[in-house]
């Protein structure tokens, strides 16, 4: 990517995190108060309102992720413009399609990336450890993934007994995405198995169930669109703590090699 001076604008694409922001890093914050312009999604906008004080705001919405991207890459030809994007930009967030509509461009723009803390660690530490090996993210919005890929991806997910996240479990256009990922889960897994639901991570609202698979998949009426969902996998066993539920931990193989 070109160098910036002082003749040319420059395009940071900053993932703000889950919402709260003491969960915002350091270069974020300094990429936003470098900006000149702040764009994006009106709900992610609000999440950093003090943030943007003195700048030029232009506010979008869901679905208009390429017009939002052709606009920030016009800006940032001669303007230093922030697009963005919730948790991570590279994690389902608006990195790819601002660097894909400006591969298909002759315009030369300085970009970089901001990393953010991505739904599925903020939930996971709400949660305790359900995520300490290797694990598996999924989408279930079928918006720009077909249903029929969407499955065959969870089949083979499930299948490598690993803990599976869920991202984008249920919404008012597809209330019944969540449960078919819970069936296929159910044909790879017990139904004993701990599965996490954190709503609103790091936001107003926030709340951690922790049930298990056969539970959620008889009634998941707790899960909406603002929820991320926390599949265990073989190893992964509920923690308690005199009694109580405490969260989730899937043991990283410490257990095998020494005693503690």
């Amino acid at each position: 990517m070109p160098s910036h001076d002082s003749t040319q604008g420059k395009l940071y694409i900053v993932g703000i995190g889950p919402g709260s922001p003491e969960a915002l890093t350091g270069q974020a914050r300094r990429a936003l108060a470098g900006a000149e312009y702040i764009i994006g999604n009106s709900f992610y906008l609000a999440q950093i309102e003090d943030l943007c004080a003195g700048k030029e705001i232009i506010r979008s919405t869901m679905g208009k992720e390429v017009d939002r991207a052709k606009q920030c890459i016009d800006l940032a030809r001669t303007r230093v413009v922030a697009m963005v994007s919730g948790g991570d930009p590279g994690i389902y967030g608006m990195a790819s399609i601002v660097l894909e509509v400006l591969a298909h461009t002759d315009v030369a723009v300085e970009v970089e990336v901001v990393p953010g803390v991505t739904a599925a660690t903020a939930a996971a530490s709400l949660l305790g450890s359900p995520l300490s090996g290797d694990h598996i993210t999924l989408s279930l919005s079928d918006l720009l993934t077909p249903r029929e890929e969407i499955e065959r991806r969870l089949a083979l997910a499930f299948q490598m007994g690993v803990p599976v996240v869920l991202y984008n479990p249920k919404s008012r256009g597809r209330p019944h995405n969540l449960a078919m990922a819970l069936d296929i889960a159910l044909r790879h897994l017990p139904g004993s198995t701990p599965v996490g639901v954190v709503k609103n991570a790091f936001r107003e609202g926030e709340e951690c169930i922790v049930t298990t698979l056969q539970a959620l998949r008889d009634d998941d009426a707790c899960v909406d669109m603002r929820s991320l969902v926390i599949v265990g996998g073989e190893e992964t066993r509920i923690w308690e703590e005199n009694g109580d539920v405490r969260g989730i931990i899937t043991p990283r193989g410490y257990h095998r090699k020494y005693v503690y």
